[in-house]
């Protein structure tokens, strides 16, 4: 079993944007801990199976984060499941879940299930409008909802999203000082090595996105930078 505390780098393919042959084998022989296949809009249960059933020609960890129920299939090494923390809707923090628990929860395998702490910051982004995330919040808020996921949730991971739009480095080191168990995740606006480098002296594993689609000899640059540290 695969274990998100050992990691530093993850790359997030969106199964609704088109990536070659030749780019994927690059982001999955990149190093990088893992790829993560999840998006916010448009995302089908065709369109993910075809791109798990490309990502699974590599021996890289092959993660589904959940962001609709119909797109779920058998076949990841994990599952993340987000809950939107500071969302104002219900239904992105407990409800959408207890639903799929309620059909599938007999055969669901939780060894492989890991649950999200998110916190959406961009107020600009697609997931920010499909959660309702409060992204009008403060640096104190952001803290708050970390101890929550640790201190009362015991969540695996806790996950600053800024989503396209590089964040605060400072905000991040914050969350960093008052998280012992909890794994933090950051996404958002990591474009080059150097962004990579710096987010990554305070969160624990960085994920990119969007660069792989834009600039992918970038993009692939971020995991020797985090890897770096390890050495």
């Amino acid at each position: 079993m695969y274990d998100v505390r050992e990691w530093r780098h993850a790359f997030k393919l969106d199964p609704n944007k088109e990536l070659s042959d030749e780019d994927l084998e690059k982001v999955c022989e990149s190093g990088t801990d893992a790829v993560i296949i999840g998006g916010s809009d448009n995302v089908t249960l065709d369109d993910t199976l075809n791109l798990m059933a490309r990502v699974r020609r590599y021996p890289v960890p092959c993660v589904l984060e959940i962001s609709n129920i119909e797109a779920i299939t058998p076949g990841y090494d994990l599952y993340f499941v987000p809950t939107v923390l500071n969302s104002q809707d219900t239904a992105w923090i407990t409800g959408i879940h207890q639903k799929a628990v309620k059909e599938f929860g007999e055969i669901m395998n939780w060894e492989e299930i890991l649950v999200e702490g998110y916190c959406i910051l961009n107020h600009d982004c697609k997931a920010a409008a499909l959660t309702s995330a409060d992204t009008n919040i403060d640096e104190d808020d952001v803290v708050a909802y970390a101890r929550m996921a640790e201190r009362m949730f015991h969540l695996p991971i806790f996950y600053i999203e800024y989503s396209g739009m590089y964040g605060d480095t400072q905000l991040v080191e914050r969350v960093k000082h008052v998280l012992e168990k909890t794994t933090l995740f950051y996404g958002g606006g990591i474009h080059t090595a150097k962004q990579a480098k710096e987010m990554a002296k305070f969160a624990d594993v960085i994920v990119v996105g969007n660069a792989i689609y834009e600039d992918i000899k970038e993009a692939l640059k971020t995991v020797a930078v985090v890897k770096e540290k390890e050495s």
